[in-house]
């Protein structure tokens, strides 16, 4: 088999996967749309808000490089779920599988009020400091500020790598 057999084989399977998550979730198997899903399974977000009231913007990164799709007149808080930590870098020899090893609640005008701060342009690839990262974390890690039931723990355990 030649490695177009092989290539055109998998794009098939991969094909049948997304037809099979987009028939449960009712949206097309993005990252967009699939994180938007695994948020309102886990965390009730509704309509583009938490129970709460705040209004949301959901993320799902297959992997955490300290950047985030940003707007300054964004929601209330960015929900973020993220695969493995890892430095950007070239995506040659790579893969970014689909998973949550974390999630991260940001609350959004703190961070702006951050980045204009130091000058840092805001806009689809914002670089968030490291700091702004390890405070917003809920998952693993446990979060005073946004505390997990043991069922969304074991939801979330379900995504992990």
């Amino acid at each position: 088999m030649s490695t177009m057999d092989r290539v055109a084989a998998l794009i098939q399977e991969r094909n049948r996967i997304d037809a099979e998550l987009s028939a449960c979730i009712g949206r097309p198997a993005l990252t967009g749309h699939l994180g938007a899903w695994i948020a309102a399974q886990v965390f009730g977000v509704s309509d583009g808000r938490l129970g709460d009231g705040r209004t949301v913007g959901v993320r799902w990164y297959t992997k955490r490089e300290g950047l985030l799709d940003m707007k300054e007149q964004g929601p209330d808080v960015y929900l973020v779920l993220a695969g493995p930590k890892a430095e950007p870098a070239s995506s040659r020899g790579t893969t970014r599988p689909l998973v949550v090893d974390a999630v991260y609640l940001f609350d959004a005008a703190a961070v702006v009020a951050d980045l204009r701060s130091r000058g840092v342009k805001i806009g689809t690839q914002t670089s968030v400091r490291t700091e702004l990262w390890d405070a917003a974390e809920i998952y693993p890690r446990r979060n005073p500020s946004f505390p997990l039931t043991s069922a969304q723990r074991e939801l979330l355990a379900l995504l992990g790598s």
